[in-house]
């Protein structure tokens, strides 16, 4: 099963364009941080990635307000065919609260 989500904070976000489909997508950037437990001690987690809206979540994508923390929920996938680089492709947007 692919299924990712992530609190984060839209970090940077450009305009809303077309596919030469004609599908409406967004791509921008998400930035996260929290704090982990691992091997029982507490670490801070800082990190963004590459996001991707497209379809009818584009539009609520381009329209969030940036530094807002929403939950993100979605999947990962190649950047392209032959990149080893990953993108979040968001599937859903759950209103959140600011860092």
């Amino acid at each position: 099963m692919n299924r990712f989500e992530l609190q984060a904070c839209i970090a940077e976000r450009d305009v809303l364009r077309y596919t030469p489909a004609g599908i409406p997508i967004v791509n921008g950037r998400l930035l996260h941080t929290s704090k982990q437990v691992e091997a029982g001690v507490e670490r801070l987690v800082e990190f963004e990635i590459a996001a991707l809206a497209a379809g009818e979540i584009s539009g609520r994508f381009s329209q969030a307000e940036l530094g807002t923390s929403y939950q993100f929920n979605g999947f990962l996938a190649r950047k392209n065919r032959n990149s080893k680089s990953l993108v979040f492709h968001i599937i859903e947007i759950i209103a959140g609260k600011n860092p």
